[in-house]
């Protein structure tokens, strides 16, 4: 999945980014103030934005303001002082999806942004299935017909974003986009390297599931009928 990161202070916005990283494996882009933001939300697709309230040269609540309008319903959460109590939920009513108030506590976060990333894309629970697929997102962990599979981060995260889109052909690009950050260029030959292997994987712990290459196209994780 790929974040953006919205904050002014450079320090927290590091720390964020790390957290984001190294815990549940985003992808993560910054950007320090809302013109930035308003940018490249409009060239990169998110998965989620995080956004602080008070930024420069164009703030928070005109951030959400402006992204709504261009019908871009990416979730957002707003980083805010508690202090701004009132900005708060004006900016909620513009359409931002949840808040948190500063100092917060790392692991809350991840959590929310965790919980706001299934409901954007309409799974609640941080389980996904796919036939005899099980991925828990909260442990990172997935298994087939009960066997534990062992992934390497890119794999399970290709296979994340796959089992948000099961039956539909995902191309090269969406991948990388959402799982790199604006270094992704630089992994565009690999991509099919991780493909292969995680294919192989599967096939190693089930028939039923297939993952599929369609030349020019993408990828696509499919199933018989009979195993959904």
């Amino acid at each position: 999945m790929r974040v953006l990161v919205v904050e002014d202070e450079i320090r927290l916005a590091a720390n964020v980014a790390q957290a984001l990283r190294e815990g549940p494996g985003f992808a993560v882009d910054l950007a320090h103030d809302g013109e930035e933001a308003l940018l490249v939300c409009s060239s990169h697709p998110y998965d989620l934005i995080l956004l602080d309230l008070m930024i420069p040269r164009i703030d928070g609540g005109e951030v959400v303001r402006r992204l709504r309008a261009q019908q871009i319903h990416t979730p957002i959460l707003v980083l805010t002082a508690k202090s701004e109590t009132q900005s708060t939920i004006d900016l909620l009513n513009l359409g931002a999806d949840d808040y948190m108030t500063k100092p917060f506590d790392l692991g809350e976060l991840i959590a929310r942004v965790r919980a706001l990333i299934r409901r954007g894309k309409g799974t609640a629970q941080s389980v996904l299935t796919f036939g005899v697929l099980t991925l828990n997102t909260a442990e990172q962990t997935v298994t087939s017909g009960g066997e534990l599979v062992d992934l390497s981060p890119t794999e399970y995260r290709i296979l994340e974003y796959l089992l948000h889109r099961p039956r539909l052909i995902v191309s090269k690009r969406e991948l990388l986009e959402h799982l790199y950050d604006f270094t992704w260029e630089h992994h565009s030959n690999v991509i099919e390297a991780h493909v292969s292997n995680l294919r192989r994987k599967l096939r190693l712990t089930t028939e039923t599931i297939v993952l599929e290459t369609f030349r020019g196209r993408g990828y696509r994780l499919a199933a018989p009928e009979s195993v959904l």
